[in-house]
């Protein structure tokens, strides 16, 4: 025998590699796609939202991206960032909007706009102040020379407010403003909103009447809150305005309903209350 014949015959076997999937098949495209997707999406609510939006409303969020930088035009010989002028000045830093610039200037010149004061406007204030203080005083008899007895007193509580000075009226237990249940005034409410009238001549401010009443039971069919305070607040006018104060004085009239409780329990008498308010 030959030796070749003692040689195992040689097998080669050939593997077919079977790729990640050609490139339709990969995850690439879901990038691209979803990169396009979130830029469509960008894209409408960009348009929405120019849609949505007034000029003005636009022109603010474009100075919010690009804001202006202060940069003095006429130096007032400082040395400073500003030149010496005050940021403040409409010369330091003019305005587009609702600032003080030429197009509409305010009486004190300076960049406030349409909040800006005259040059009166402190010396004004403070005498309004003075004034409530003063009507303050009569009605709670701080200084010795009230105008109220110590029965109307206890139905008396004044605040002053951004809104102006709120003189409340308000029930007890055993004396009310108003007859139960109706818009019918009682002596004492004639009472008290006659020397409600009489301070208020020490002054020139217009009036607002409001009224609020208490919580009725939630089981009643129909509640009457609305229509009684309304029905109130009218009938305080009404008593107002037919003595010394006149109509022409009244400037709004509110009824509240029990939406506004001073006490804790909401169905409480002292919720049944009126508010004269000498407007600032």
């Amino acid at each position: 025998m030959s030796a070749q014949g003692n040689v195992a015959p040689v097998i080669i076997k050939k593997k077919k590699k079977v790729g990640g999937g050609d490139g339709h098949h990969g995850g690439a495209w879901k990038v691209a796609y979803a990169d396009f997707v979130t830029a469509m999406m960008a894209f409408f609510l960009l348009m929405w939202l120019l849609n949505a939006t007034t000029e003005q409303q636009r022109k603010g969020i474009s100075d919010y991206f690009s804001p202006t930088i202060p940069i003095s035009r006429i130096s007032g010989g400082g040395d400073g960032s500003f030149g010496g002028d005050s940021v403040f000045s409409e010369d330091t830093l003019p305005q587009d909007g609702i600032g003080a610039t030429n197009r509409q200037p305010s009486e004190s010149r300076q960049a406030r706009g349409q909040i800006g004061v005259n040059d009166e406007g402190t010396d004004k204030s403070a005498h309004q102040s003075e004034e409530f203080e003063r009507i303050e005083d009569l009605l709670r008899g701080r200084t010795g020379e009230s105008m109220v007895s110590e029965m109307l007193r206890r139905h008396i509580v004044t605040r002053v407010t951004d809104e102006g000075l709120v003189i409340e009226l308000f029930d007890l237990k055993q004396a009310r403003l108003f007859e139960k249940g109706t818009d019918r005034p009682t002596k004492l409410l004639e009472q008290l909103l006659d020397l409600v009238a009489s301070v208020s001549l020490l002054v020139r401010n217009d009036i607002a009447v409001a009224a609020h009443t208490r919580a009725h039971p939630v089981v009643l069919r129909e509640n009457p809150v609305w229509d009684l305070s309304t029905a109130r607040a009218n009938r305080t006018r009404l008593l107002l305005s037919s003595g010394d104060v006149g109509d022409t004085r009244i400037r709004r009239m509110t009824g509240h309903a029990d939406r506004e409780p001073v006490t804790r329990n909401p169905m409480s008498v002292r919720n049944n209350r009126v508010e004269v308010i000498l407007l600032r």
